[in-house]
């Protein structure tokens, strides 16, 4: 009798080692992540300086504007009633056919001896809809007819403090608390117990209508007064959050094509390691699950740490962005719809930036790995069509948006054709470098294997050109843009008035609604012309200044009879007074101008006219009205006017850039009147000065302009040169020490080859020359075709606004970039290799 063990057979486990191998594979990725993450530095901290950014940015963006429906509550109705004897009969019909309602009474007092005035409040601090429009900072809140609370503004007008009795208006009340409007902190106030407004000037009634019912247009008379939520909040699909989240997905973006040679050095670098896990059974998908993972590690850490560091410096800024947009603000009120979604991009950036030299390294045989030699690049053979083909549907789509300019339409287009204008870049990138290896074939030795390494390692060279070319598209495209926006010599551009001047308006004169950020609306009465003038020369002496110079107008206005941008800004008369203050001299006027300028090329502009009369107004007009028919019909209009261009007046855009000559004035039989005086201060005026000048001309009922805060063209110009340069140089910068940490083998053989530290430096020179000047013409040329595109068929800036071409700004980015790029490297070039003799260990 014989016996026999039957073995079990061997289940068949997964091909590649399935869930076990792959934990394996990820802890140890983890485990040299920890060990080598100083290594992944560069990549960690752009990772880390974006997500903060963007943290900061969108906090920011989203919260400094007024809180949406601000006024309304948690209402979604409002109707604003004035104060009258039909107002308990209006406040009945909104109880009876909206429900529940939330008054709020409000008494405007003046504040003796000034022309300010605060709000006498009557509201429930527990109302049914108005509790987010007060908050209790100390104290109380009012409970009976004797009590009042004040905001800090009242308190410190009046100087009242909690406990204090405050005789006001005939009564005497005791100060309780000190309270604030949350969404408006500019809102001054003295809040009472309900019912103890006697006399409203003016009636706000929180309610929200029921379902399915229109209240603005179901409440009869009282309709007029109200008010939805829906209608008040304005829907705009370029809101801060969408801008935030457009911006952190382009900085991602070059993120992470610099990535893709960070994680292609490190992947050579791990070489003889992953080399040695493929000879132990890993299969491909383990090795590059292994480089694919630490991507993902990188991102995640990085995005972490930068979402961390972001908190913390929206936490430190936050009071002061409380301040100045006059809104309290929570210290967790941040938009995580941006947050989020910014943070899922760093992780997929990476993941993605990781799979390219996750791919390439399993192409390596194994016995090639352990030896720690990399396979020689193939040679790709890709055609430039693709990249030029997007380039004209790119064109194409941005022509379709600006053609739609102004009527609603072309958003969408827009965005296409910024996006496949991206993708472009990034496809005729690699194609540049082989055009530049072309260009060097009979340049130097040290030249020629410069730009030769670059074209053959594509795989971490062509992800930095498209980098840097995105960087100096976007500095490029704000400078086209600029030029184009502000050489429009008829809707003029750019500040309103020079930092020390200040423009002091008649009653109902000024150049806009508002006239400027430092105007007020009258609130006094009209005077006689020389009591405002009177009034103008005390705020001159106010800011130290003894220049006044009169303003005045003609009814005189001037219009482009063709399609695009009309005129706008003011028309000013050309008093010898006027003249005499810019140094202009009689003998420098041309005796038949009937228009002085200082606008650069208005001079030489076809089908001009001269509005006056019933014609003519002024002030200017928009910028983009329909043009006057052509020619112009006699005793309204002028047509061709002779203008003549003089530089040496202001170049403001609200003051007198643009004036009617005398010559002109009594050939049209026009009368003059004074519209305002324009006053030239030694220095800029401080808040103080400004804020005395405003109570005084208001005091008159006139009102007065000061410098806004609208940038120069120089301004724009000069900022958006220096981010790109700064923004290539930094890639670069990065591209450079990737490049030399990979080449290192080749930078030993050739120092032991009998290399000098000067081919060392030809060949770190001539890279970032490559690099850089690669960069900055992709990245010009796709700027141009993006502004030619949009303007191609725009009807308000065509082709011809193009001609204002940023020329010193582009030389500085064609020119100065890769020349800066050439030295920068040349000096840190050259130190010879620590080890010569033999391959460190990794």
């Amino acid at each position: 009798m014989s016996t026999a063990l039957l073995d079990h057979k061997a289940q068949a486990g997964a091909r590649n080692g399935g869930v076990p191998a792959r934990r394996a594979v990820i802890r140890w990725s983890w485990r040299m992540f920890r060990r080598e993450w100083r290594q992944q530095m560069l990549v960690l901290a752009l990772i880390v300086v974006a997500l903060a950014a963007t943290v900061v940015g969108a906090a920011v963006a989203t919260n400094t504007p007024p809180p949406a429906g601000a006024g309304f509550g948690t209402a979604q109705d409002m109707a604003t009633l004035p104060g009258g004897p039909h107002l308990a009969s209006q406040i009945a019909v909104l109880q009876q056919d909206v429900g529940p309602v939330d008054v709020i009474e409000n008494q405007a007092v003046a504040i003796p001896g000034s022309i300010n005035t605060y709000d006498l409040r009557a509201q429930d601090p527990h109302g049914a809809f108005g509790q987010p429009m007060l908050s209790l900072v100390s104290g109380h809140y009012p409970a009976g007819p004797g009590q009042v609370a004040v905001t800090d503004g009242v308190a410190a007008t009046f100087k009242l403090t909690v406990g204090d009795m405050w005789h006001q208006g005939g009564q005497t009340r005791q100060v309780v608390g000190i309270v604030q409007n949350p969404q408006s902190l500019l809102d001054e106030f003295a809040l009472v117990a309900p019912g103890q407004v006697s006399t409203p000037s003016q009636v706000t009634v929180l309610f929200t209508a029921p379902r399915g019912k229109n209240a603005a247009a179901s409440l009869g008379s009282v309709s007029q007064y109200v008010v939805t939520r829906h209608d008040a909040v304005a829907s705009n699909p370029l809101n801060p959050e969408t801008i935030v989240l457009a911006l952190a997905t382009v900085g991602l973006l070059l993120i992470a094509l610099v990535a893709v040679g960070g994680f292609t050095v490190l992947a050579q670098r791990r070489l003889r390691s992953l080399g040695m896990l493929g000879a132990l059974g890993a299969t491909d998908t383990n090795i590059r699950l292994v480089v694919r993972v630490n991507g993902v590690l990188v991102g995640v850490v990085g995005a972490l740490a930068g979402t961390v560091l972001g908190l913390a410096a929206w936490l430190a800024y936050r009071p002061e962005l409380q301040s100045s947009a006059h809104h309290l603000i929570g210290p967790f009120q941040l938009p995580w719809v941006v947050i989020g979604p910014a943070i899922a991009l760093a992780v997929v950036a990476t993941y993605f930036a990781a799979s390219r030299p996750a791919r390439a390294i399993t192409r390596i045989p194994i016995v090639a790995a352990l030896s720690g030699r990399p396979a020689p690049p193939k040679q790709v053979h890709r055609s430039a069509l693709p990249g030029v083909a997007l380039f004209v549907i790119a064109a194409a789509l941005l022509s379709y948006s600006g053609r739609s300019n102004g009527n609603g339409g072309g958003a969408l287009e827009l965005i296409l054709g910024i996006v496949l204008l991206v993708v472009a870049i990034i496809l005729l990138a690699p194609f540049c470098l082989v055009v530049l290896a072309r260009l060097g074939r009979r340049a130097p030795i040290a030249i020629r294997l410069a730009l030769r390494d670059l074209a053959r390692y594509r795989a971490r060279s062509g992800s930095a050109l498209s980098a840097i070319s995105l960087g100096v598209f976007i500095a490029a495209l704000v400078c086209v843009l600029t030029a184009q926006r502000y050489g429009n010599v008829l809707d003029y551009a750019g500040p309103n008035v020079a930092s020390n001047q200040v423009i002091v308006y008649t009653p109902g004169g000024g150049n806009g609604p508002g006239n400027g950020p430092g105007g007020s609306s009258p609130s006094g009465t009209a005077s006689t012309p020389q009591a405002q003038a009177a009034v103008a020369q005390n705020i001159a002496r106010g800011l130290g200044s003894n220049t006044v110079i009169e303003l005045d107008q003609a009814g005189a206005n001037l219009n482009h009879a063709a399609a695009g941008r009309s005129w706008s800004g003011p028309i000013y008369v050309a008093t010898p007074q006027l003249l005499q203050a810019f140094g202009i001299k009689a003998s420098d006027v041309n005796p038949d101008a009937d228009i002085l300028t200082m606008r650069p090329g208005l001079s030489g502009l076809s089908d001009m006219q001269l509005l006056y009369g019933d014609n003519g107004n002024g002030s200017g007009g928009n910028g983009n009205g329909p043009p006057t028919s052509w020619p112009c019909p006699k005793g309204q209009c002028l047509a061709n006017p002779v203008i003549q261009q003089v530089g040496a007046l202001p170049s403001g855009t609200s003051g007198p850039n643009t004036v009617i000559t005398e010559h002109a004035i009594h050939a049209l039989g026009l009368h003059t009147s004074p519209s305002g005086w324009l006053i030239q201060a030694p220095h800029p005026p401080t808040a103080a000065q400004i804020t005395d000048a405003r109570l005084t001309a208001s005091a008159a009922g006139m009102t007065i302009e000061t410098k806004s805060s609208t940038p120069s063209s120089a301004e724009i110009l000069n900022y958006a040169t220096a981010f790109g340069i700064a923004l290539a140089l930094g890639i670069l910068a990065m591209t450079i020490g990737l490049i030399r940490s990979e080449t290192a083998r080749d930078l030993r053989t050739l120092t032991a080859s009998g290399a000098s530290s000067f081919t060392r430096r030809e060949l770190t020179a001539a890279t970032a020359f490559a690099l850089a000047l690669g960069g900055a013409v992709l990245g010009t040329v796709a700027a141009y075709v993006a502004a030619v595109g949009y303007a191609w068929d725009n009807p308000l800036d065509g082709l011809s606004g193009l001609s204002s071409v940023p020329a010193r700004q582009l030389l500085f980015i064609l020119v100065g970039m890769p020349v800066v790029a050439a030295v920068v490297g040349w000096l840190l070039a050259g130190r010879e290799p620590s080890v010569i003799s033999r391959q460190p260990l990794e």
